[in-house]
């Protein structure tokens, strides 16, 4: 599935066919030298970075920009045997250990693969913190508490991109769609980012609304809090990424205004 728009994932694609070689013109209209990256290709590793990929046709691939497959299998997994083992034991270690486990499979398949252990390891490594706070308490529910904190400092790092006029969705999107920073030299461009982050934070918010307060239902919450962990990651921040995507698509250039970006 791609979204519906010509041209921002893991984080976390390789240069399009399209992308313009180094003969070619840069956005600015100047020749890129010789070996030197072109705005597209710059465009394209910043979106990488990010986690964000697109198909060869220019638009966003969203199943790539989840990490494919494997990738939202690898983020999902993990959580959902630590649930369907307490759940069924009502014993802790089994089900911190299930969790450690499954998530370093999935590291182990990708040094087989030969693919990038980046995300895996990123996984393995959120998944171990979970587990020694949850084994340090004693409370099953405490493995979610690390992703709170993660939340509120994405709240906090994207709310302040916003105030500083540098938003979020600007530095993902604007690159992706090759704009560089000249959006940010057009007002309504940079409303438009605005209104992206915002959106991509409200996604965030929405988390800690519904999720906390049954964090602190102890232990009759786990259950409803364990299944809202897994149905809130992955697939509603990528839900929340495509709206914003939509919502910042620039506008058709007119001739009254030929410096508006494509």
């Amino acid at each position: 599935m791609t979204l519906p728009e010509k041209s921002p994932s893991g984080s976390q694609p390789a240069p399009p066919e399209q992308a313009a070689s180094p003969e070619q013109s840069s956005p600015a209209g100047q020749p890129s030298p010789a070996g030197q990256p072109t705005m597209a290709q710059l465009a394209e590793g910043y979106a990488s970075q990010a986690g964000l990929h697109r198909s060869s046709n220019g638009n966003i691939d969203v199943l790539k920009s989840a990490g494919g497959v494997q990738g939202i299998a690898e983020s999902i997994l993990p959580g959902l045997v630590f649930l369907v083992v307490f759940t069924v034991t009502r014993d802790l270690q089994p089900a911190l250990i299930g969790s450690l486990g499954t998530a370093a499979v999935f590291t182990v398949a990708r040094l087989i693969q030969r693919r990038p252990v980046t995300q895996a390891l990123a996984g393995i490594v959120g998944v171990g913190l979970s587990a020694w706070i949850a084994n340090t308490t004693g409370k099953a529910e405490d493995f979610y508490v690390l992703g709170f904190f993660t939340n509120v400092a994405y709240i906090l790092a994207m709310t302040l991109s916003v105030v500083f006029r540098w938003p979020f969705a600007g530095l993902i999107f604007g690159f992706f769609r090759n704009e560089g920073l000249e959006w940010r030299k057009h007002p309504a461009r940079v409303k438009a980012y605005r209104i992206g982050t915002w959106v991509i934070i409200s996604v965030l918010v929405l988390r800690l609304v519904v999720q906390v307060p049954l964090y602190f239902m102890g232990e009759q919450g786990f259950a409803a809090l364990a299944t809202t962990r897994l149905l809130m990651g992955t697939p509603l921040y990528i839900l929340g990424v495509w709206v914003a995507w939509l919502l910042t698509r620039p506008a058709p250039a007119t001739a009254a205004d030929p410096a508006e970006p494509n």
